[in-house]
């Protein structure tokens, strides 16, 4: 008896692939202007409101804590629903946020202003969590470059946030609003647009297509058929294994996202701890030296205009060049990518600790350290997608982006301390001591698992 033909697969997942990089890089872009706003107004803001320039680090501090307890959340949403609602909703919560910063500034309220800024951590989880959607359908040859592709489009609204203070001026001669308050304008009104972009663009959903069972003898995983929304609940779970297969359309569901979780599943992923011990310790170091930053060059008499060009800059180098770093990640291994990442961190430090009132010298040691922090991140989370490609692997991804925001918000709240006691300098010398370490402890771990990636 002639076996029946295998169904017609639709949509190829090559296509469906491209789409969904397109959709997550125009959203990028509309919600990455909150980044740069966060980062070198948000400061400005708690410096105003409470004379004290220990506090400049409170508010990217609280973002970043807010990203880690929403990085959680939207794991779980994401788990049971795909990426869509949990990338979507996200969006939704930070320009509430936004809103929230804006009326603190004009009420002069330093509570208004921190739980503001924790509902933006919202949009920085998402921005993590996209370049891991990214990778939900990427064939393996090219999954570095998809991911990178993502986060390098967050270039364009990041480094346009900060030098949108020159628009906030005018917008505030013609509302009458402070003008550090209107400079989160434009972030509300990209959240909201990366928000409908998402919802109703990101259709089928690629986590829940890349839970798609595949009968034995049907076409290969990179054609398979779409589920509908909310399969994944109707006991559409994901596969056993890495390859999106599964006996039959009992495959198990996919475990609950939390913390507890994604720590079990490191436990058989040395190469994945690495890199998140590298991810870790170099966001830290990148948010603590970057959230002084401003603070350091108003010191000095630098201008507005001159701290929105810096942090620019410096978000140029964690994202302009993110797609050389996932090209070198595929070429030459993650693993080498991100121990080089961590030495040029440690080369970033150096500049920015000896640039004392040299505004060129700050710049150049900001773009150093966006360059090492982009090529820890891009080629460390390369090597987590590569090394947990089972049904755990959103538990480990939302652990990732938890605790990299919590590294975050560890290195922002002692940062204002240490500006305050060590100085920008000693700040430097911390954190080039903190990236020398972690890159002992990363190669000792990546010799123990080179063999996964």
């Amino acid at each position: 008896m002639t076996p029946p033909a295998p169904p017609t697969p639709t949509p190829d997942h090559a296509h469906l692939q491209r789409r969904v990089v397109t959709l997550l890089s125009v959203a990028q872009v509309l919600s990455g202007v909150a980044a740069g706003s966060i980062v070198s107004v948000g400061s400005l803001i708690a410096v105003d409101l409470t004379g004290n320039d220990a506090w400049a680090g409170s508010v990217t501090t609280t973002t970043t804590l807010g990203a880690a307890l929403a990085s959680l959340l939207l794991a779980q949403v994401a788990a049971a629903r795909g990426r869509r609602p949990a990338l979507a909703g996200g969006l939704a919560v930070a320009a509430l946020g936004a809103v929230g910063i804006i009326g603190a500034a004009l009420l002069g309220s330093v509570a208004l202003l921190l739980a503001g800024a924790a509902l933006m951590g919202c949009g920085q989880a998402v921005n993590l969590q996209a370049r891991f959607a990214a990778t939900d359908l990427a064939a393996p040859r090219t999954r570095s470059r998809d991911l990178s592709l993502v986060v390098w489009m967050s270039t364009v609204g990041a480094v346009a946030g900060p030098n949108l203070i020159a628009v906030a001026e005018s917008v505030a001669r013609t509302t009458g609003l402070p003008v550090l308050a209107a400079a989160f304008a434009p972030p509300v009104l990209g959240l909201l647009a990366g928000m409908v972009v998402l919802a109703v663009g990101l259709r089928p959903d690629p986590l829940l297509v890349s839970r798609t069972p595949v009968p034995d003898g049907a076409a290969s995983p990179s054609h398979v058929g779409a589920p509908r929304e909310g399969a994944a609940d109707e006991g559409g779970g994901a596969p056993p294994s890495g390859d999106m297969r599964a006996a039959g359309p009992a495959a198990p569901r996919p475990p609950r996202a939390s913390l507890a979780a994604g720590l079990r599943a490191l436990r058989t992923h040395p190469s994945a701890r690495a890199a998140l011990v590298a991810i870790l310790g170099a966001h830290a170091v990148m948010v603590a030296v970057m959230a002084m930053t401003p603070v350091h060059l108003q010191h000095h008499g630098a201008t507005l205009q001159v701290v929105g060009l810096t942090v620019s800059l410096h978000i140029a180098g964690m994202y302009a060049l993110a797609p050389v770093m996932g090209l070198l990640a595929d070429r030459l291994g993650a693993r080498h990518v991100v121990v080089g990442g961590l030495g040029v961190l440690v080369l970033a430090v150096g500049v920015a600790g000896v640039s004392g009132s040299s505004a060129g010298l700050t710049t150049a040691g900001l773009v150093l350290l966006g360059l090492g922090w982009s090529a820890v991140t891009v080629a460390g989370a390369a090597m987590i997608a590569a090394s947990v490609t089972g049904p755990e692997r959103v538990n480990v991804q939302g652990l990732s982006d938890a605790l990299m925001s919590l590294a975050g918000a560890g290195g922002g709240a002692l940062s204002g301390v240490g500006l305050a006691w060590v100085g920008y300098g000693g700040l430097n010398l911390a954190a080039g001591v903190v990236a020398v370490g972690v890159g002992v402890v990363v190669v000792s771990g990546v010799r123990r698992g080179a063999a996964e990636v």
